[in-house]
């Protein structure tokens, strides 16, 4: 009875002490209260673009200037932000689960149109709609001219080393401030693939474009950690079978091209096939700089059950499961919807603040346990 007493002690104060560190890391606590990282450094496209489009005085990304008016913004807003959504995005769940403002757009910053009610050292946010991890020259020797904009994550993170500055003042105190920071790689390289997809490129064509955006990915973690970066997420990309406007576009009669939700088998497996390279870079960067994290955020596995058991999260099925119509000519969305939230995709490309809110809890659950 001693022993099983003795046991019972030293177990529970194992339990005591791994509940503690658990707080120190910032893990434990309600959704909306970890303060471990004091700010957020984001880059990215439309996934994470927090008004930089909207910002962006030559507007080079036409095909998302939807996004700048209602009913984009309508749910948590009550206005077009230039978030391609209805409302937030996963930045933000992520940025309120630190207890950090919504990140402020960069191109807001820089034009001098937020003048106030900003703190470098709090987060600043890169991502531009449109955005391709490649940089434009890329696509154009291979005769894809519909990029749309310029602003490649290169480009971002020249933005970045530009704004450093105001972040910072020597390079001790930036691998002090940095090093106390998260930075949010992505999702990035998901429009590479998009922009040879609205051209009818072939699945097969576009998988030789994964390793040169798995490259580029690398090339700028490499850059983050050298500047003083410590802490990374790098995203992978969605079942993109499962999008409103892919169902549209390669919609066929052979119901073997589709998996038992509907979702198109082949483009599922390129986005696949690319989250498993980019895991494959992920782990190769840990090991060559183990004072590091770089964590790999697993967004298709958080969103597929969403497409595969909709009615448990309260979704309608992904064949009516879209909401913003009349937007981008009117050719991705059906009909309109009074609630978004009983949706997955927000326009047929972008989702639901209500579907990203779900996603990102999956994802701060999983990540956050790594810290």
């Amino acid at each position: 009875m001693a022993a099983y007493s003795s046991s019972l002690t030293v177990l529970l104060l194992l339990l005591h002490v791994t509940a503690m560190s658990m707080i120190s890391m910032g893990v434990a606590g309600s959704y909306g209260q970890s303060h471990r990282y004091k700010a957020i450094y984001s880059f990215g496209d439309s996934l994470a673009d927090t008004g930089n489009l909207y910002y962006d005085t030559e507007k080079l990304s036409a095909s998302h200037a939807s996004c700048l008016h209602l009913p984009y913004g309508e749910t948590y807003f009550h206005r077009p932000t230039g978030r391609c959504s209805d409302g937030r995005l996963i930045v933000d769940f992520l940025a309120q689960k630190m207890g950090l403002p919504l990140l402020k757009p960069y191109l807001g910053i820089k034009n001098g149109k937020i003048k106030k009610d900003w703190k470098a050292r709090e987060g600043v946010n890169f991502a531009v709609a449109g955005a391709t991890a490649l940089n434009s020259s890329f696509f154009i020797e291979r005769g894809i001219l519909n990029i749309a904009t310029n602003y490649s994550l290169a480009v971002q993170l020249d933005w970045f080393k530009h704004f450093l500055p105001s972040i910072c003042n020597s390079s001790s105190d930036c691998k002090k401030v940095l090093g106390s920071s998260l930075f949010l790689v992505g999702e990035i390289g998901g429009n590479d693939f998009n922009h040879p997809l609205f051209l009818r490129k072939s699945v097969e064509e576009i998988k030789a474009y994964i390793p040169f955006v798995i490259n580029e990915i690398s090339s700028a973690i490499n850059k983050l950690i050298h500047l003083g970066a410590r802490t990374m997420i790098v995203p992978g990309n969605f079942p993109i079978g499962c999008n409103v406007i892919y169902l549209r576009i390669f919609n066929t009669t052979n119901m073997k091209e589709y998996d038992e939700a509907g979702c198109l088998k082949r483009l599922n497996e390129l986005a696949q096939d690319y989250n498993k390279k980019l895991r494959v870079e992920i782990n190769r960067l840990q090991r060559l700089y183990p004072n590091t994290n770089i964590i790999y955020a697993d967004y298709y596995r958080a969103a597929l059950p969403l497409y595969h058991s909709p009615k448990r999260y309260g979704f309608k099925t992904i064949q009516n499961s879209c909401c913003a119509a009349g937007v981008n000519n009117g050719s991705r969305c059906p009909s309109a919807c009074h609630d978004p939230s009983h949706y997955i995709s927000w326009d047929g490309i972008h989702l639901t603040e209500a579907a990203y809110n779900l996603i990102a809890k999956r994802i701060i659950k999983w990540t956050f346990r790594l810290f």
